[in-house]
């Protein structure tokens, strides 16, 4: 299988890899588009015509960017509506009040490195709302997706799943010391197999999925973590908010990713399977576990049992 290369790269802005790209008449959702990433995700895809859904936590936030985004690209296709990715009655009253299809989901949201917490449903924190949330949602909205034909679903993961698989036998640190960055990385590698497993199982729907590495880049992402992340990144690795969110418009926009899924970006290409953290330089590679098929079907049966069960 050749690997994915397109003309963008570390430097790419979301606005250059949207230019061109004609959404009329598609919708699209965007978890936690009131801060960073989701922000330039969302006023990219509002800039293609795209109707462009934030979905997020602080209403109010998200109506002020709404008007932000608005405002620099012309766009009136804007809604805002609540949603907690932590809480499965949230998730379900978003899914519920959806009506019509859905063009493309982008599971943006996200925690980092938090202090050890659980929501009441006795689920850790990272993995509620980072895997859990987006499940939920994603499955919630499966006939959304489905009446399109041609539906994307763009998963945010991390060089930091690099950390950590997915731990079945105690995915809730039962048994185990709880580690942030442990839980973090667990969270991260949830995301590409489910980008695995909805790929396999939603394809004859038109439905594909895919996961990124958005970079290095500060956002309210870093607030359990004074800033920094999991370390010191050089300089020369940081990008800006609108750099970060290119390779998610990438996976929701090109033409190159039709009927294609499964797979993880970086940079704005896909990237090289590697069998040791750091194999393929800082912040890149995708760990072979995290795109294990068996795996991928393993974590989709254990997330529908918790979410049915409301434990961990």
């Amino acid at each position: 299988m050749n690997l994915i290369e397109t003309p963008y790269g570390f430097s790419s802005t979301a606005a250059e890899v949207a230019e061109g790209a004609d959404l009329t008449g598609r919708r699209a959702v965007v978890t936690g588009a009131s801060s960073g990433l989701g922000v330039e995700t969302a006023r990219a895809l509002a800039s293609t015509g795209a109707e462009v859904t934030l979905a997020v936590r602080d209403v109010a936030a998200g109506e002020r960017v709404g008007r932000d985004i608005t405002a620099t690209t012309g766009s009136t296709s804007l809604r805002v509506a609540p949603l907690d990715l932590s809480d499965p009655d949230s998730v379900a009253a978003f899914t519920a009040a959806w009506d019509g299809p859905l063009h493309v989901l982008v599971a943006n949201a996200g925690v980092m490195a938090t202090p050890e917490q659980y929501t009441a449903q006795g689920w850790e924190l990272q993995f509620a709302t980072n895997h859990l949330g987006h499940f939920a949602l994603a499955t919630g909205l499966r006939d959304a997706l489905a009446a399109d034909g041609a539906a994307r679903i763009v998963l945010v993961s991390s060089s930091g799943h690099q950390l950590s698989p997915v731990v079945f036998d105690d995915v809730g640190f039962a048994f185990r010391a709880y580690d942030p960055w442990l839980a973090y990385g667990q969270s991260k590698t949830a995301n590409v197999l489910f980008a695995v497993e909805a790929t396999r199982r939603w394809a004859g729907d038109g439905i594909t999925a895919n996961a990124l590495m958005p970079g290095a880049i500060f956002t309210n992402l870093q607030r359990h973590t004074g800033g920094r992340g999991s370390g010191t990144i050089p300089p020369e690795l940081m990008k800006t908010p609108e750099q970060g969110a290119a390779t998610s418009v990438l996976l929701a926009t090109s033409p190159l990713l039709e009927g294609i899924g499964g797979r993880y970006f970086a940079d704005c290409n896909e990237s090289e399977t590697i069998d040791r953290r750091g194999a393929a330089g800082p912040l890149q590679g995708v760990a072979r576990y995290a795109l294990d098929p068996e795996g991928a079907e393993r974590l989709w049966t254990l997330s529908e049992t918790l979410l049915a069960k409301g434990i961990a």
